[in-house]
C-alpha cells in the first residue's frame, strides 16, 4: 500500500510541477502576446544612409499618428526594433533571419535597396512572416521574385515609368538614359522601355552606386544624343550620394548640345541642383508642399515643429508603411497571424500622406497616385521646387502584374 501511495504522491507532484510550469509559461506567452513586435530594416550606413534616415522617422511618426499616440493597437503595444543592413544584400538577409527568428518579430519593414530587398524575400516565406517593402522600389519585388508574404507600400519602377512616360513620352523626342548599375536601375529601364511608346530611347548609361567621378558616362550620352534630330533628353535614375547632378549642370548640356534634363523627384538635399533646371518636368512619388489632406498636414506641422524641416521623399513612405501595419492589425484585432494579416491587406485601402493607397490583390502592390512636376527656382528654398502641373491618378496609371501569381 505504502509504494502504491508514494508513486501516487510522486505522479501527484510531477503533475502538478507540469502544471505550474505550463501555467508560467503560459503567463509569459500571454504576456509577450500583449505585444506586436516590429522589426525596421534600412541602410542606416553606406550611400542610402539619407534615405534610411527619412524612413525610420517617417515610421516612427506613422504609428504614432495612427494609433492617436497610445501606440497600441486592439491593446497590444507596438515594440520597434531597428536595425541597419548597410546597403548589403548578405547583411539585409541575416538581419531578416535574426528578426524572426531571435527578436521574435511578428513583422517586418525595409528594406532601403532592391539588392537588398531581393534577398530578403526568400527568408520572409522561409519563417512565414509578413514583409512590408519601403521604399525599395525593383519591379521584381512584387514582380517575379515575389511570395504571398510581400506587400509594399513604396512605389515600383513601373509606377515611376508610367507616370515618367505622362511627363516625358511624346513623339519627337529622343532619350538617353543614365541609371544605377543594379537592380533599381536596370528594372526601372526596362519598364521606362516599356512604357515609352512615342518617344524614342536610344542610350541606357549604367554606373554603380557610390561613383564619384560622371564625366566618362556623360561624354558617352553626350555622344549618343547630340546629333539627334528632335527634342533631346538626358533621363537620370538614380539612387544614393553622391548624385549626378551637379556635373549634369556644370557641362551646361541644354546651352551646348540641346540636351534637356528629365528625371523624377527625389530628397530635398539631391533637389539643390534642380535650382539649375528651372522649367524641367518629370513625375514624382512625393513633395511635401503638393498633396492636400489631413495625413499630410499633420506629417508636414509636426515634421517642421519636431525637426524644422519638412519632411522629404521617404518620411512620407515610412509613414505610409507604418499606417498600413496599423490598419492591419486593426482589421485583425492584433492577431499576427501571417494568413489573417495576408486576408486584411489584400485589397486593404488606407489614408497616407499621398492619399489613399490600395494594396492590389494579385501582387500586394500599393497603388497610388504620382505627380506630374515643373521645377521652379524659387529663392525661398534650397531647393528646385517641383511645382504641381496635374495629379496623375492610381486609376490613370496601367501597371502590370508581374508575378504569374
Amino acid at each position: 500500500m505504502s509504494v502504491h501511495f508514494s508513486s501516487h504522491r510522486r505522479a501527484l507532484a510531477a503533475a502538478l510541477a507540469v502544471t505550474a510550469c505550463f501555467s508560467v509559461t503560459s503567463g509569459a506567452f500571454a504576456q509577450g502576446k500583449g505585444e506586436v513586435r516590429i522589426a525596421i530594416i534600412q541602410s542606416k550606413t553606406g550611400p542610402l544612409e539619407a534615405y534610411a534616415k527619412q524612413a525610420i522617422t517617417g515610421f516612427h511618426m506613422g504609428l504614432e499618428y495612427a494609433t492617436g499616440g497610445t501606440m497600441t493597437v486592439a491593446g497590444k503595444k507596438l515594440v520597434v526594433i531597428e536595425k541597419d543592413d548597410q546597403g548589403k544584400p548578405d547583411v539585409g538577409k541575416a538581419q531578416l533571419a535574426a528578426a524572426y527568428a531571435d527578436d521574435k518579430v511578428d513583422i517586418a519593414v525595409g528594406p532601403t535597396a532592391s539588392p537588398v530587398a531581393l534577398a530578403m524575400l526568400p527568408v520572409a516565406e522561409e519563417y512565414k512572416k509578413i514583409l512590408l517593402v519601403e521604399p525599395a522600389v525593383a519591379d521584381s519585388i512584387t514582380g517575379d521574385k515575389w511570395n504571398k508574404y510581400i506587400f509594399r507600400t513604396g512605389r515600383n519602377s513601373s509606377q515611376d515609368a508610367a507616370a515618367n512616360a505622362a511627363a516625358l513620352d511624346q513623339p519627337n523626342n529622343v532619350i538617353a538614359v543614365l541609371a544605377n548599375d543594379n537592380a533599381f536601375g536596370r528594372d526601372a529601364v526596362k519598364a521606362a522601355k516599356e512604357f515609352t511608346k512615342k518617344a524614342k530611347i536610344v542610350h541606357e548609361e549604367y554606373l554603380p552606386v557610390g561613383t564619384t567621378d560622371f564625366t566618362a558616362g556623360l561624354q558617352r550620352i553626350i555622344d549618343r544624343l547630340k546629333d539627334q534630330p528632335g527634342n533631346k533628353y538626358l533621363s537620370v535614375v538614380w539612387s544614393g550620394a553622391p548624385t549626378p547632378f551637379p556635373k549634369i549642370a556644370d557641362l551646361e548640356l541644354d546651352k551646348r548640345f540641346g540636351i534637356k534634363l528629365a528625371t523624377g523627384g527625389n530628397i530635398l538635399p539631391a533637389m539643390v541642383a534642380y535650382k539649375n533646371f528651372e522649367g524641367m518636368e518629370g513625375a514624382l512619388y512625393y513633395y511635401f508642399g503638393i498633396p492636400k489632406n489631413p495625413v499630410n498636414e499633420w506629417l508636414v506641422a509636426n515634421h517642421y515643429s519636431r525637426h524644422k524641416s519638412p519632411p522629404d521623399f521617404f518620411t512620407a513612405g515610412g509613414m505610409s508603411a507604418a499606417i498600413a501595419v496599423v490598419e492591419a492589425l486593426k482589421k485583425t484585432g492584433g492577431d499576427t497571424g501571417a494568413n489573417k494579416l495576408i486576408a486584411a491587406m489584400e485589397g486593404m485601402s488606407f489614408e497616407t500622406p499621398k492619399g489613399k493607397m490600395t494594396f492590389r490583390k494579385e501582387d500586394h502592390q500599393a497603388m497610388q497616385d504620382m505627380y506630374h512636376f515643373r521645377i521652379k527656382n524659387d529663392p525661398a528654398f534650397a531647393w528646385g521646387v517641383p511645382e504641381l502641373v496635374r495629379v496623375i491618378k492610381a486609376e490613370e496609371l496601367d501597371i502590370p502584374i508581374r508575378n504569374k501569381r
